[in-house]
């Protein structure tokens, strides 16, 4: 591995890590101290503008660098979902191998392709009667029946 794709590697894996831990409970509340703590300065510094100016440049700063380090998280999550769909469709036989390369089709192309599976499913409904009791759909995601409460999402929590 040359030295380039070395500090790349070096650097996903930070910057990983790193995402990991700011979305973390711990960085939450440490936060929220962190604003507390300011919040209560606030009388002794008698509100003026460096005290003010603190808090504004340090949640610039990091949100600046929070927005590259999510998009950074974010391209390597949705690159690695990328390929472990086309194993997914490499591997099935009855899939079209050539979405695969649906990311070289222009927005048109794939306007319409959307519009074609969409099409195909139209006239299917899904039949919850089929699930059995130990299939792999987990408890809390199984169907339940209809209700009339509006608010009521049957998702669990």
């Amino acid at each position: 591995m040359t030295k380039p794709e070395l500090a790349i590697m070096k650097f996903s894996k930070f910057c990983q890590s790193l995402s990991n831990r700011a979305g973390s409970s711990k960085t939450f509340l440490t936060a929220v101290v962190l604003i507390a703590a300011w919040a209560l300065t606030g009388p002794y510094f008698h509100y003026n503008d460096t005290w003010q100016l603190i808090i504004n440049t340090s949640t610039t700063i990091i949100t600046f660098l929070m927005v590259f380090l999510i998009q950074n998280t974010q391209n390597r999550d949705n690159d690695i979902l990328h390929l472990k769909i086309d194993e997914l469709i490499r591997a099935t036989k009855e899939a079209q191998n050539a979405t695969l390369s649906l990311d070289k089709m222009g927005s048109r192309e794939l306007r319409k392709l959307r519009e074609h599976y969409s099409s195909l499913g139209e006239e299917e409904q899904i039949n919850f009667d089929s699930v059995e009791e130990n299939d792999a759909v987990p408890k809390g995601l199984q169907p339940q029946s209809a209700s009339n409460d509006p608010n009521q999402s049957g998702l669990p929590g």
